[in-house]
């Protein structure tokens, strides 16, 4: 009973290792995506498709996560914040990791080749996208945007695997996803600003200063929402998609109103907790719009 109890204490670690339950940030998203291809078709997915995409994304993000702790586990070691992960603590081994790593890899092949030819031929760029992001703050302030254009894929690889195609207005919220991740993510490397500069690592924070990233992160968010905006009238939602828009747009500004230069106090609010809701919150009215419209 004692090696039962052991075992899943360490499937818990793993999954805490990764975050699992932060896929609410990408997995709305996706689901957004698939519901533009919905409305596009007028056709509803069939039960399997909807469990391929599910397995895709999980698949992806879990290897994703996995593979950036693993790699960064020695810069993790040297930041205060971060020594107390999973791998640099000991709490996991670099072979666990590993095995997650390769196992949701070759879920994340299996459901692509699953839904369509386009998917899988895709497939191996979105892990080359994993592979990168790591290794981005070694040499470039830009890691927050390749991080957000990881994320970004989702919604648009969800239309894929319903279409077989791609269209604008699924590229479009494409980018929207990479600036809306990409803000919030300068917002969370502020904590590191101290430490980034002292290790020689790259981030915006670094580059511009506390102010000008926060002044750039709302630039960012601002130009989220005018794209979502493209997408609602390109990709035929109505006015309940409207409607979460507002709503979105007022949690983008309470979002930086919590998050200040000289206070990052409420950080995780602003990061965790409003950057839920929006994705949970925004999938809801579209998924609303399209019920009534079709």
């Amino acid at each position: 009973m004692s090696i039962v109890k052991n075992q899943l204490n360490y499937l818990r670690s793993l999954l805490e290792m990764i975050a699992f339950s932060h896929s609410v940030f990408a997995f709305p998203f996706a689901l957004l995506g698939a519901l533009l291809a919905v409305q596009a078709s007028g056709r509803w997915p069939t039960a399997a498709q909807l469990g391929w995409i599910c397995l895709a994304m999980v698949g992806a993000r879990s290897g994703a996560m996995g593979l950036n702790r693993i790699i960064d586990a020695g810069l993790d070691a040297e930041n205060p914040r971060t020594r107390g992960r999973h791998i640099p603590s000991g709490r996991v081994s670099r072979r666990a990791a590993w095995l997650l790593v390769c196992v949701s890899f070759a879920a994340f092949l299996l459901a692509a080749g699953m839904l369509n030819p386009l998917c899988l031929t895709l497939a191996p760029l979105a892990v080359g996208l994993f592979v990168l992001y790591p290794f981005c703050k070694r040499f470039t302030a830009l890691s927050h945007m390749v991080l957000g254009v990881c994320l970004g894929a989702a919604p648009v690889g969800a239309w894929i695997a319903l279409r077989g195609d791609v269209r604008w207005p699924v590229v479009v919220l494409g980018l929207a996803v990479t600036l809306w991740v990409a803000g919030f993510d300068i917002l969370y490397a502020l904590q590191d600003e101290s430490h980034d500069r002292g290790a020689g690592l790259h981030s915006l924070p670094v580059r511009l200063g506390a102010q000008g990233a926060l002044v750039l992160a709302r630039g960012l968010h601002g130009l989220m929402v005018l794209l979502l905006l493209a997408v609602a009238f390109g990709g035929g939602l109505g006015v309940v998609f409207l409607c979460g828009l507002l709503v979105t747009a007022g949690l983008l500004a309470w979002e930086h109103r919590l998050v200040r230069h000289d206070d990052l106090s409420r950080l995780d609010q602003a990061f965790f907790t409003v950057n839920g809701m929006i994705s949970v919150m925004l999938f809801g009215f579209a998924l609303a719009d399209v019920l009534i419209s079709l």
